[in-house]
């Protein structure tokens, strides 16, 4: 691998929890990961109205749970009473968004590292990044962690915070050039970029300049597509479904 060995992030990390499998972002997404024999899982992070860690991808509640409107007019009391499962199995559940405090004591747990992407809804992206790491302190020497986000300015608040934390840059777009500047600024330890972004020279520049390099898609990544990637130097795949890869891993 790259700089990172200590965190021994491996080949396959769940996307969502395995969102293709249960309920993205959600402890029983995690469970289903860890019961696949994942050891690292990616959740989305914000925060609710009284500025409380979650766990939820989108910037409403209204895809992935029953509630409706921003996540952030919302306190944590009122979204633990929602019904994060529905939208998955079609019926209704008991599952609820998580804390990120009860998604870090299931990796701890189970010893398995986790992904953090900041989520911020526009307007909050400091007291996102502020209250993730307060949570976080405490699982410091417990779980495995690296953070992420596609948002410039919470990547940098977090190194701001915290120099020592691992975090990475997301990007869906292919400027290498400045991309490289931005890394090598902030030092960041990774970047995650979009499968359509994929190209041997990507690679071999973040190679080069020991950044750890992920994959993800908004499609399951297939096993051909797993394989031609680690081949060519990607160092880990986000993956919804992972276990076709896992057979062969």
């Amino acid at each position: 691998m790259s700089q990172i060995n200590n965190l021994n992030i491996p080949k396959i990390i769940g996307h969502r929890g395995v969102k293709n499998l249960a309920p993205e972002n959600t402890l029983i997404s995690i469970l289903e990961a860890i019961k696949i024999g994942l050891k690292w899982v990616e959740v989305d992070v914000k925060i609710s109205r009284d500025e409380i860690p979650f766990l939820l991808h989108d910037s409403s509640l209204n895809r992935t749970t029953n509630g409706f409107g921003e996540a952030n007019l919302y306190n944590y009391s009122e979204i633990k009473k929602l019904d994060a499962g529905k939208f998955f199995y079609k019926k209704n559940t008991n599952i609820y968004p998580p804390t990120l405090k009860e998604a870090l004591n299931l990796c701890n747990d189970h010893s398995i590292g986790l992904n953090i992407e900041l989520k911020p809804n526009l307007g909050f992206e400091k007291q996102n990044v502020q209250k993730v790491l307060e949570v976080t302190k405490e699982f410091e020497k417990k779980v495995p962690i690296f953070y992420s986000s596609f948002d410039i300015e919470s990547c940098i608040s977090v190194k701001q915070i915290n120099p020592k934390a691992h975090c990475g840059i997301l990007i869906d777009n292919c400027d290498i050039e400045n991309l490289l500047r931005l890394i090598n600024k902030y030092n960041f330890f990774s970047c995650g970029f979009h499968i359509k972004c994929f190209s041997t020279k990507l690679v071999k520049t973040l190679k080069k300049n020991n950044i750890f390099a992920t994959v993800y898609s908004h499609q399951n990544i297939t096993h051909d597509e797993a394989s031609e990637l680690w081949k060519l130097g990607i160092d880990s795949i986000f993956s919804d479904d992972p276990k076709n890869l896992l057979i062969s891993n």
